[in-house]
């Protein structure tokens, strides 16, 4: 039985033979591919490579996480939230030359600056304020200003 088919071994071999070189076209391509653009020269440098660009790339991540950190703490003592009132304190006279400012972190701790304009002088007064409030006794237009800061936020 095998007799009739035995003249068809040498295409089978043949076609068997040209897929394997066809494969292995493929392979150098893909391998040739895959080390373009590198110092590398076979396989197993590149894959030391990729793991030591890989270590270093998680250093860096490392340090980047740590600087977000401490910029987030800085950043958290920082002015944040601002509120200014402009008015006349001397009805009589004079006109919204005064204001009372507010300057607060994202806790509502900062200052309460206020400065009182008359013809003859200025005063300027400064309150610490301690989560949107003062140990100090605080002037409508100095809570307004909190307040305004406290929704600007």
């Amino acid at each position: 039985m095998w007799q009739n088919y035995y003249h068809f071994f040498p295409f089978i071999f043949g076609a068997a033979v040209l897929l394997l070189f066809l494969w292995l076209i493929l392979l150098e391509w893909r391998l040739k591919k895959l080390f373009r653009g590198t110092k590398a020269k076979d396989l197993e440098e590149i894959i030391r490579l990729t793991a030591k660009e890989a270590d270093r790339l998680d250093k860096e991540s490392k340090k980047l996480e740590e600087k977000s950190k401490e910029l987030e703490k800085k950043l958290a003592g920082s002015i944040q939230k601002v509120g200014i009132i402009r008015f006349n304190p001397f009805k009589d006279s004079g006109s919204n030359q005064s204001f009372s400012i507010a300057l607060l972190d994202e806790k509502g701790n900062g200052i309460a600056l206020s400065a009182l304009y008359s013809r003859e002088k200025t005063n300027v007064y400064a309150k610490p304020i301690k989560n949107y409030s003062s140990e100090y006794p605080l002037s409508d237009e100095e809570q307004e200003a909190i307040d305004q800061a406290k929704r600007a936020g």
